[in-house]
Formats: C-alpha cells, structure tokens, sequence
C-alpha cells in the first residue's frame, strides 16, 4: 500500500510539472498570436505572464523588447534586452537591437563590443553587419568633422 501510495504521488507530481510546462507554452503561443496582430497591450500582458511561469524563457523577454520599441520606451526595451542577453549571450536578434539603440546614444565602444559578438553568433542576419558597420563609419565621421 505504501508503494502504491509513493507512485502515485510521484505521478502526480510529473503530471503538474508536464501541465505546468503545456501552460507556459500555450501562454507564450498566445501571446505571439497576438503580437503579429498587433496587439501589443495584450500581448504585453501575456508575455509578462509567461515570464512568471518561467523567468528564464529569453523569448518573452525578447518580444516585451520589441514592444517597447513600438512604444518607444527605450529604457525598458533596454532592460529586457540585457535580460535575454543574460540567458541567451548569443541571441543575434537581441544584439541587433542593442547594437542600434547604443548607436542611437554614440556608445562606440559598447557597440564595437557588441558587434564582436554579433558577428560571432550571427546565423540569420549577418547582413545587418555591413548597415552597423556603415552607421558606425557615419557617425565617426560626423564626430570627426565637429571637432
């Protein structure tokens, strides 16, 4: 009876795990559902939830980042940022975004080390190296001519 007792706590306990994980990601496919609609508050709100079922998903820290520049909330895009980059340091996306928002704030050296990285993780927009490296160019120059 004992043995049976253990099992099926044990049992219980896999299948609130496997239903907790099913959640988080039925929470996040909801919330990408309606960021391609754009509807950003609420998808907002479910990313945000996602992250409270699993503060590790660099997914949902990604897209919050990605609302807040629609929003143009820079610093919050920021945050999340550096978030999905502390659990994903390779996300190339992430870079990217961080990569323009530091140019925005002629960050040269955070931008040429972010770019070190760019360009060692980049699987689908190593194109975007050559538009960097040009706003990079641009901007020494415009600093050039000033001084």
């Amino acid at each position: 009876m004992i043995k049976f007792l253990k099992f099926f706590i044990i049992l219980k306990i896999l299948f609130l795990n496997f239903n907790y994980a099913n959640s988080n990601d039925d929470i996040f496919e909801e919330a990408l559902k309606k960021y391609n609609k754009k509807d950003f508050e609420q998808s907002k709100f479910l990313f945000q939830r996602s992250i409270v079922f699993n503060p590790k998903d660099a997914r949902s820290y990604l897209y919050l980042a990605k609302i807040f520049n629609n929003e143009e909330n820079q610093s919050e895009e920021k945050k999340n940022l550096d978030t999905t980059l502390l659990l994903e340091p390779n996300n190339e996306e992430a870079l990217y975004m961080l990569i323009n928002i530091e140019l925005e704030r002629s960050n040269f050296e955070k931008v040429n080390l972010l770019l070190n990285n760019f360009e060692k993780s980049c699987n689908k927009l190593c194109n975007k190296k050559n538009e960097i490296n040009k706003s990079l160019q641009d901007f020494q120059s415009k600093n050039e001519k000033t001084e």
